[in-house]
């Protein structure tokens, strides 16, 4: 049920994707063909599909937040495309294929991540059928969660760590660096939607609860998945000396505390009128999941 939700809503965003990254003739496509490279490479577009569930949970009955959904993967995607660069995570391979500073060199794959970060308002503000105040809005509330109080500040978190914080920093690293966006992908959705303060705050909680759990799982994942199915390579945390809550806690404890924060995100769609089916199942997969 999930994998061919997913590859329904896979092939309409790419589609528009290749359109917007496509290359125009000028003396820079270079970059553009990094985008291209970075995005459209095989990505399970999560973010994206979180966010016109939420939509269409809410009211929304055509494809007008396809806009939104396709900026919300761009900014995911130079979030990657600069994790991996040498000065971050230094990470050579990317969903089985050689990471963006590998493929183009370091200066190139910079650039691409500026680029997709800035092109992703553009496509956002392009966004026709909807309410120009609740564009606004939208275009706000990604602005928040991808910068400073949200993704990069999790970044930033997640480098100055020590072996001596707090469990509970580590949780605030989780909230913001992979949370942020999963959150508001979920808000994005309703806002579009006309949906009232109370069930995009509501919404938001579903997120930030399937956040935490999905960092968890790629915790877990880095110390015991499998390279090939991962597309990457495992033990990254090690070696790079992170601090992790399955270093702390174990695998197994984890385990249960990721299915912990799920059973809370489930709770949090009791209070959506409409069918919550493929939310739930979204939910489950990313909690039993091994890439």
């Amino acid at each position: 049920m999930v994998d061919s939700l997913i590859k329904d809503y896979q092939a309409k965003l790419d589609s528009r994707l290749d359109i917007i990254l496509s290359e125009s003739g000028q003396l820079y496509d270079e970059v553009l063909r990094a985008c291209h490279y970075s995005v459209l490479n095989g990505g399970k577009r999560i973010r994206p599909v979180l966010l016109l569930e939420f939509y269409k949970l809410c009211g929304g009955n055509d494809d007008c937040a396809y806009n939104f959904a396709c900026a919300l993967e761009m900014i995911h995607s130079y979030s990657l495309v600069h994790d991996d660069l040498p000065c971050m995570d230094n990470d050579d391979m990317r969903r089985g294929k050689p990471s963006c500073h590998k493929a183009f060199g370091e200066s190139t794959a910079l650039l691409c991540g500026d680029a997709l970060l800035t092109e992703a308002f553009s496509v956002a503000a392009k966004t026709m059928g909807i309410p120009s105040d609740r564009v606004v809005k939208a275009v706000a509330h990604l602005s928040a969660s991808a910068g400073v109080a949200g993704m990069i500040g999790g970044q930033m978190i997640d480098m100055a760590l020590g072996e001596d914080a707090d469990d509970n920093v580590l949780f605030d690293m989780y909230r913001l660096k992979t949370g942020a966006l999963l959150k508001t992908a979920c808000a994005i959705g309703c806002i579009l939607a006309g949906a009232d303060d109370e069930l995009v705050s509501i919404a938001e909680k579903f997120g930030e609860k399937l956040g935490i759990a999905f960092q968890i799982i790629d915790d877990i994942l880095d110390c015991q998945g499998d390279a090939k199915t991962l597309g990457k390579p495992v033990g990254s945390d090690e070696k790079n000396n992170k601090d992790t809550i399955v270093v702390r806690l174990g695998v197994e404890y984890c385990r249960e505390l990721a299915k912990k924060y799920t059973d809370e995100a489930y709770e949090c769609l009791g209070h959506f009128d409409g069918d919550t089916a493929n939310l739930k199942a979204l939910a489950a997969y990313l909690l039993e999941r091994n890439y």
